[in-house]
């Protein structure tokens, strides 16, 4: 017969760090909608999701690759596209769902990052969701600025590693210099729709 301690073995998915269980149920908890917010290096995916106790279902989906229908040409990862994606996940779900709470998954919560700037699209979507101003990311990186600061700045120093740096932009047909024109026009035709 073995003696000792008795091992116990983690879920799965908790295993494969896919799941944080502790934090799951202390979103489950609070009895809302989760708005699950998933990056990648080129996407971002905005979710409102339901609990049910047969499986998660999800009610409304915004991705960044869905941004191109509203005329974005600018990638897709950043930080403005991931404030359009959320703005977009809080168009499609205002006036059914009111309130929500963030789901940031196994992330590192991070002042201004991604994730926070799809929450404060979503914000101003018409969703409701408890958070702190304090971690939200500045007008001026939600609107790309930052991006058309630092492309002057190569622009004027060295023409040649302003064309390596800033390739997928002038692929795309649009001046780095230009972003934050583009994500108001961006933004206009969303809250349009």
């Amino acid at each position: 017969m073995p003696k000792g301690r008795k091992t116990i073995v983690p879920h799965r998915r908790r295993r494969i760090l896919k799941t944080d269980y502790h934090k799951r149920l202390k979103l489950l908890k609070s009895g809302k909608h989760r708005i699950v917010v998933r990056k990648s290096v080129k996407n971002v995916t905005c979710q409102i999701v339901e609990y049910q106790t047969e499986g998660d279902k999800t009610l409304f989906t915004a991705d960044s690759k869905e941004l191109k229908k509203f005329g974005w040409l600018a990638g897709t990862g950043n930080v403005p596209a991931a404030y359009l994606t959320g703005l977009l996940c809080g168009t499609k779900a205002k006036g059914k769902v009111k309130e929500a709470v963030l789901d940031s998954g196994l992330h590192r919560s991070t002042k201004g990052n991604r994730t926070y700037a799809a929450l404060k699209g979503a914000v101003d979507g018409g969703l409701k969701v408890a958070h702190s101003e304090d971690i939200l990311p500045g007008e001026d990186r939600i609107k790309g600025q930052h991006v058309a600061a630092h492309a002057e700045h190569v622009k004027k120093e060295s023409a040649e590693n302003y064309k390596k740096m800033f390739s997928g932009y002038t692929k795309a047909k649009i001046a780095p210099e230009d972003l934050p024109k583009h994500f108001d026009e961006v933004k206009a035709k969303i809250l349009k729709a």
